[in-house]
C-alpha cells in the first residue's frame, strides 16, 4: 500500500484568504494590532494559540505573549469572524484529483490543523468524501511543524514514512513532512508566499526543486496517480 496526505486549507480548500482575514480583523479588534496577512500564510499549519503568540514575537510585543485571556479573545474571535465571512470552494480539479485516486493500493488521508468539525464541515460542502482518514488537530500535543500529525496519521493508516507523500502549500507542514521523513510536494494554488519563504527546505538543485514543486493542485495530479497507482 502507498498513501497520499494531503493539507486541506491551501491545497484542497480555498480557504486561506478566509483564515487570514479573520485573524487580521481579530486582532485588530482585540488590541488594536495591525498584522500583515502574508504572517498567516507563513505560519499555516501552527495551532491557533501558538500562532498568535508567535505573531507577538514576530512583531517584537510582548505584551500578550503570555496573556492567556487575550490570546483565547483573539482565536475564538477568529473562529467566530471565520465562520461569518467563509465562502471556502475546493480548487480547481481536487475533486476530479481525489476521485482518480480510487486504486487499491492508494491510501488517502486528509491531515490538517483545523478543528474536526471545521475539516469535516468544509470536506462536506464541497463533496469531498472520498477518503480513507480525516485527521485533524485535536488532541495532539504539538503541530505543525512538529513531525506529530502526520507521524500520528501514518500510524492509523498503518504506513511507513517511505510508503507515503504529502502534500502540502507551507513552509510549516514541509518542515513537519520533512522532519516526519516522508517525501513532499508543494502545491502553491493561490498563496502569497513565493519560493524564496521555502528556500531553507527546499532542495539545493533547481531541477530537484521542478519536480517537487506545482503551481497548483490540479498540475500535480499526474505526479500524484503515477506515484501512488502505478
Amino acid at each position: 500500500m502507498k498513501g497520499i496526505l494531503f493539507d486541506m486549507d491551501g491545497v484542497l480548500i480555498d480557504a486561506m484568504p478566509f483564515h487570514a482575514e479573520a485573524f487580521q480583523t481579530a486582532f485588530k479588534e482585540t488590541v488594536d494590532k495591525d498584522i500583515d496577512k502574508k504572517e498567516i500564510f507563513l505560519l499555516e499549519g501552527m495551532p491557533g494559540h501558538q500562532l498568535v503568540k508567535e505573531i507577538f514575537k514576530r512583531n517584537n510585543d510582548d505584551r500578550y505573549i503570555n496573556d492567556e485571556n487575550i490570546i483565547n479573545t483573539i482565536c475564538k474571535r477568529k473562529e467566530q469572524i471565520f465562520k461569518e465571512i467563509q465562502k471556502a470552494k475546493a480548487f480547481e480539479g481536487v475533486k476530479e484529483l481525489i476521485d482518480s485516486l480510487n486504486c487499491n493500493n492508494c491510501l488517502k488521508a486528509v491531515v490538517s490543523g483545523a478543528s474536526k468539525q471545521e475539516v469535516e464541515s468544509l470536506l462536506n460542502a464541497n463533496s469531498l468524501n472520498n477518503f480513507n482518514l480525516i485527521f485533524s488537530g485535536e488532541g495532539l500535543k504539538d503541530g505543525k511543524p512538529h513531525p506529530e500529525p502526520f507521524q500520528a496519521a501514518l500510524d492509523k493508516l498503518n504506513l511507513k514514512p517511505t510508503e507515503a507523500v504529502i502534500v502540502e502549500n507551507a513552509p510549516l507542514g514541509v518542515e513537519s513532512a520533512i522532519r516526519a521523513g516522508v517525501r513532499y510536494i508543494i502545491t502553491l494554488n493561490n498563496t502569497p508566499l513565493e519560493l524564496s519563504d521555502f528556500k531553507p527546505l527546499l532542495p539545493k538543485n533547481k531541477n530537484e526543486i521542478d519536480k517537487i514543486v506545482f503551481k497548483d493542485t490540479k498540475s500535480a495530479s499526474k505526479y500524484l496517480n503515477d506515484w501512488c497507482c502505478k
